[in-house]
């Protein structure tokens, strides 16, 4: 009996959950994400070569994120650095903090726009509610502070496997909105 009620109140949360990230791609169709003319290509003449790269952004004294390199070229025309072993942690203003590894990206330093790339297995990204989210490319993009993506995501946690293409979100408040081809399992949590 208790099962059946488990069961029941499970397919109508991930009923409900269909529901409302259907909502949230209807009302945001209109303002797709700006793709970013970011390039990952690199360009063999930098203006610079550096073993290591950190870039601090701060409001006041308190850091906002953060973007640490193994290896960066910076171009000084094109306002941008290529950075390879990439480290960005975003740092929230309860003491939180979420770090997420990408094997190469392109960091704008203008805009103080940057994209993540993994090629070999996601980027992983952690949230405090205890969801995972699993992307091959991730943008930050600093005006608005959202994190996007175009490319496949999958979000598990809680019971729930949540896949689609694309997504926007704020890592403060841990408000995501997976874009397009949603579809939503529940899984096991043993």
């Amino acid at each position: 009996m208790l099962d059946v009620i488990a069961r029941r109140a499970l397919l109508s949360l991930s009923i409900l959950l269909t529901i409302f990230l259907g909502y949230l791609l209807f009302r945001n169709a209109a303002s797709s994400p700006g793709s970013g003319s970011i390039s990952i290509n690199p360009i063999e003449k930098a203006d610079a070569r550096l073993g290591e790269f950190t870039f601090t952004q701060s409001k006041g004294e308190a850091v906002e994120w953060q973007v640490r390199a193994k290896q960066a070229r910076l171009f000084e025309q094109e306002k941008r650095a290529v950075l390879h072993g990439v480290v960005l942690t975003l740092y929230g203003g309860a003491g939180d903090e979420v770090t997420v590894e990408g094997e190469e990206g392109t960091f704008n330093t203008a805009t103080k726009d940057f994209v993540l790339v993994n090629q070999a297995t996601p980027i992983v990204v952690q949230t405090r509610s205890g969801y995972t989210i699993y992307t091959n490319r991730l943008e930050w993009v600093e005006a608005v502070r959202e994190i996007r993506t175009t490319s496949p995501v999958r979000i598990v946690g809680h019971g729930l496997e949540i896949r689609g293409q694309g997504l926007m979100g704020r890592i403060s408040s841990e408000e995501f909105e997976i874009l397009q081809d949603v579809h939503v399992d529940l899984v096991s949590t043993s």
